[in-house]
């Protein structure tokens, strides 16, 4: 294959890791390029979004994760991209504007240290020889040494190693190679070491991400070891990726317990982001987060509305005299709408909820638990 087909292969089987940056809105999907390459999008400092080229440096691969499409025992067409050609394929897209930044990955070839190495080359290419000075977002592999994980943070704008499960036990049933202490948290808090404020990089990002549904955890376990990352790890974001079963072509035990229809799998992933949002965005707390008697997330209902129904006492809010963080409780407001309704009061009194741009289902639902007081 010449480097162009390898990009499209590689390009293609990259799409399944989500920690870098993916929205709902059109702006924020990702989108496929001429070439075949898929290409996501990552917000300004400035607001505003542009575009990453993502890619797997190769997709070959040694570990046996149940779940992944490029496992060691997978049926795929196998391709690699020397760390030249990665390099100077992404600075064409550069000078030719098509995108903001790349996010490199790759499955592990021979063994991690090896695998980030390759990586690193990349990086190490655009950053001496191109004079590169954008956006780059290193995948850690698994297992890698402390030297090698601290030399990618000395190359990137961001990095992630993904968690993949809530703990050792349900890790265990995805992967009889990897060691979930040595190769996932050990790697997980020199990052988090390293980003603190005291750390060597503190603005360097990092993110993780979570499979969800292929180890039958609860959404209990999941927002617990969320939190962790948060408040003790220091990471920036968390992301989930809902495992869609035959994906990894591997039984895995358990999975069939699970909701299995796509809509659901789905949903469920919609919800955990929605609870990420309210504990990043909304100041709610662990505590705030209302599961059900299995330890998981209604899937009929939205988590924030769930809240509410549980303290009617809270409500309703008075819309001309409650705080920031009152009306963060509504359902319907968010943190930019709650920022309008402040900067109104200033000039005076808010008489209607169209004024500050509620409209359709979002004015219905704000009217429920909200008073113009």
């Amino acid at each position: 294959m010449d480097t162009i087909e390898k990009l499209k292969v590689l390009s293609e089987d990259s799409r399944y890791d989500m920690a870098c940056a993916c929205g709902s809105i059109d702006e924020s999907r990702r989108k496929r390029g001429m070439d075949g390459k898929w290409l996501y999008p990552v917000t300004l400092p400035n607001g505003g979004y542009s575009m990453l080229l993502k890619t797997l440096l190769s997709n070959s691969c040694s570990n046996d994760c149940k779940y992944c499409p490029i496992r060691s025992d997978a049926d795929i067409r196998r391709c690699t991209l020397k760390p030249e050609e990665t390099a100077n394929i992404f600075m064409d897209y550069v000078n030719k504007k098509k995108v903001f930044g790349l996010f490199l990955s790759s499955g592990v070839i021979n063994n991690p240290d090896y695998t980030m190495d390759r990586i690193n080359a990349v990086s190490r290419l655009l950053r001496y020889k191109h004079s590169y000075k954008g956006y780059i977002h290193l995948k850690i592999i698994p297992g890698a040494s402390d030297a090698a994980i601290e030399e990618s943070f000395g190359l990137a704008s961001a990095v992630s190693l993904n968690i993949e499960t809530p703990g050792k036990e349900r890790f265990d049933l995805l992967s009889d190679k990897k060691n979930y202490i040595n190769d996932i948290i050990r790697p997980l808090k020199l990052i988090g070491r390293l980003t603190s404020k005291g750390g060597r990089f503190p603005r360097v990002k990092s993110t993780t991400q979570f499979i969800v549904g292929a180890s039958n955890e609860t959404d209990f376990e999941i927002v617990k070891y969320m939190l962790g990352l948060y408040k003790k790890l220091n990471f920036q974001r968390v992301y989930f990726s809902a495992y869609q079963k035959g994906l990894g072509h591997c039984s895995i035990p358990g999975e069939q317990n699970r909701e299995s229809t796509p809509e659901r799998i789905f949903m469920r992933e919609h919800r955990l982001y929605q609870v990420d949002y309210l504990i990043r965005k909304y100041g709610f707390s662990g505590d705030d987060i209302i599961l059900d008697k299995s330890g998981n997330l209604e899937l009929d209902s939205d988590p924030k509305e769930i809240w509410a129904e549980h303290h009617p006492e809270f409500y309703p809010v008075r819309i001309n005299k409650a705080g920031k963080e009152a009306l963060l409780r509504v359902p319907g407001l968010g943190p930019a709408t709650a920022d309008i309704i402040l900067k109104s009061r200033i000039y005076g009194k808010i008489k209607r909820l169209e004024d500050i741009g509620l409209k359709g289902k979002r004015l219905e639902n704000v009217k429920k638990y909200a008073i113009m007081e």
